[in-house]
């Protein structure tokens, strides 16, 4: 998956500015970002502050690691399994 070129405060802080009242355009235009990308954040985002922000993406990255080493335990689990079968 593609890095983003913004930080989490950033995103936040964009966020921020929309719902101050500064128009979604003005914001695209300024942090040059397209207008599907600021919906994507804000449906993704709304209504949480930096600490949930923080959490959220610690979480995924605990995710990410536990996802890989079920892969590799599952793998290794196979081939002890190929192994005692060929005896």
């Amino acid at each position: 998956m593609k890095k983003s070129k913004f930080s989490e405060a950033q995103i936040f802080a964009i966020l921020k500015q929309g719902e101050a009242g500064v128009p979604v355009s003005e914001l695209c235009r300024e942090h040059g970002m397209s207008n599907a990308t600021y919906y994507a954040w804000r449906s993704k985002y709304g209504g949480m502050d930096a600490s949930h922000m923080a959490e959220l993406c610690e979480t995924k990255a605990e995710l990410q690691r536990l996802k890989r080493m079920y892969a590799d335990l599952a793998m290794q689990n196979e081939l002890i399994k190929e192994a005692l079968g060929k005896k």
